[in-house]
């Protein structure tokens, strides 16, 4: 692959540039107008569990002022808004009876949008399980596969003449190995490796069943992908040896989940690997799992890095110095190729020619407002080294069709409560005032320009 023009060319044409944001983070209105309790919800009430004791109850008050806050948006330039619908404002005990103020919610949401000249992308579940199905197994259960398939039916049909993309779940290894394997993400559980193994499959096949609801309920146009956020690997030099060692590396790491999608199978490898902890597969789950999609989204954020292994290994994964810069999430090692090289790696290894970014950002905890702006160079510069990846993997014949930034604003940041902030638009949440940041001003006028400045 061999780069066909610099970094000063514009983006093509039809690359979509947006921000992003989720539902339970961003809303509010906890319990307002019949939405039912979250797994959130009860989790940020257990004590020590989420920093600070924060809860999710108003957050940034996004169900009483998405109207300003599209303003907002489009006052920025920002054409396209991926988003989350709440499965609990729906059905609020996941399912059951079905809640009309929930759905006349995102009707009047939707057209703000509209109003607003903002396209939506909407992910249909963002962590946000509805507590009675968490009660009755959660992600453990078939219940909350049925479930999801009737969910996943009713909002697509719902809003199938607003909305024309849809993403099915978002970040699989999140909402199955952290929460129930890790503990670190609500509920909380601490399951065997055959258990955390079959929340993996049960999600595969929830992504299924909301395919099968956008291709029969979705309309004409409607496009359908999952967001993943893969495993990444950069390999230390970009030369035959260390390329191989990070094919070998990914594929390895995402057997589970693309592999298994693009297989329509679990690859033999994973299975020898798992053993006798391989996910129960019930009659018909694959052909839902490897139903055709439209795109591959990717919550891109750091990765690792791998060389060519010794002694015949396939690799060597290495450890980061302790000086190696990072964000504040412990977790955020910054490794600007990682954007680069996660698209290009699922184009090569399972064929998708239509990728979008659909996260990428930085969380840090002090960005106080000064004199009426927040300079976060640090952000800035994060953006820009991304964006120049970006751009490098286009120019080398990745297919990645547009970019979303993380996030619109500062919202409830999962276990880390209200401290960490990935926003663009500063929130003061005890005001509810939203001041956009200097990576605001610059990332709309990368979105103006359609080239990185």
């Amino acid at each position: 692959m061999t780069a066909s023009f610099t970094y000063s060319s514009p983006f093509p044409d039809a690359f979509v540039f947006g921000v992003a944001a989720a539902s339970a983070q961003i809303e509010g209105a906890a319990f307002e107008d019949g939405k039912g309790e979250s797994i959130w919800d009860k989790f940020s009430r257990i004590p020590g569990k989420v920093h600070n004791g924060d809860t999710l109850d108003q957050a940034c008050d996004h169900y009483h002022r998405f109207d300003e806050d599209f303003a907002l948006m489009a006052s920025l330039g920002v054409k396209h808004y991926r988003l989350s619908i709440a499965w609990p404002r729906i059905y609020p005990s996941g399912d059951g009876e079905i809640n009309r103020a929930g759905l006349a919610f995102y009707h009047r949401l939707f057209d703000s949008m509209a109003r607003h000249g903002i396209t939506p992308w909407v992910t249909l579940f963002h962590w946000d399980l509805p507590q009675s199905l968490e009660d009755r197994g959660g992600w453990t259960s078939r219940v909350t596969v049925d479930a999801f398939a009737r969910y996943a039916e009713t909002v697509v049909h719902e809003f199938a003449g607003k909305v024309r993309h849809w993403i099915t779940l978002n970040e699989i290894r999140c909402f199955t190995l952290l929460a129930y394997g890790v503990g670190s993400k609500a509920p909380g559980r601490r399951e065997s490796e055959a258990v955390v193994n079959q929340t993996y499959h049960n999600a595969l096949v929830c992504h299924g069943h909301a395919v099968k609801a956008v291709r029969t309920f979705g309309g004409e146009g409607a496009q359908v992908g999952l967001t993943d956020n893969c495993d990444v690997c950069v390999p230390v030099t970009e030369t035959p040896a260390d390329i191989a060692a990070a094919r070998a590396w990914f594929t390895e790491r995402n057997a589970h989940i693309l592999g298994a999608i693009h297989a329509g199978c679990y690859p033999q490898a994973y299975l020898d690997r798992v053993g006798a902890h391989a996910p129960k597969v019930e009659a018909g789950d694959f052909e839902l799992i490897s139903q055709r999609t439209d795109f591959l989204g990717l919550n891109i954020y750091t990765a690792t890095y791998v060389r060519a292994g010794k002694s015949g290994a396939a690799y060597e994964q290495l450890a980061l110095p302790a000086q190696y810069p990072r964000a504040d999430s412990p977790w955020l090692n910054l490794v600007p190729q990682a954007i680069y090289w996660a698209p290009r790696l699922c184009q090569e290894l399972y064929g998708h020619r239509s990728i979008y970014i659909t996260e990428n950002g930085c969380g840090y905890d002090l960005e106080p407002v000064a004199n009426g702006e927040v300079v976060d160079l640090h952000r800035r510069d994060y953006l820009r080294n991304h964006l120049r990846e970006v751009h490098r993997a286009i120019a080398d014949g990745v297919a990645i069709q547009g970019y979303f930034c993380w996030s619109f604003m500062d919202n409830y940041e999962w276990e880390d409560g209200y401290q960490r902030r990935f926003g663009i638009v500063h929130v003061d949440y005890k005001t509810q005032q939203r001041t956009p940041k200097l990576s605001a001003r610059y990332f709309a006028a990368v979105m103006r320009e359609r080239r990185i400045l």
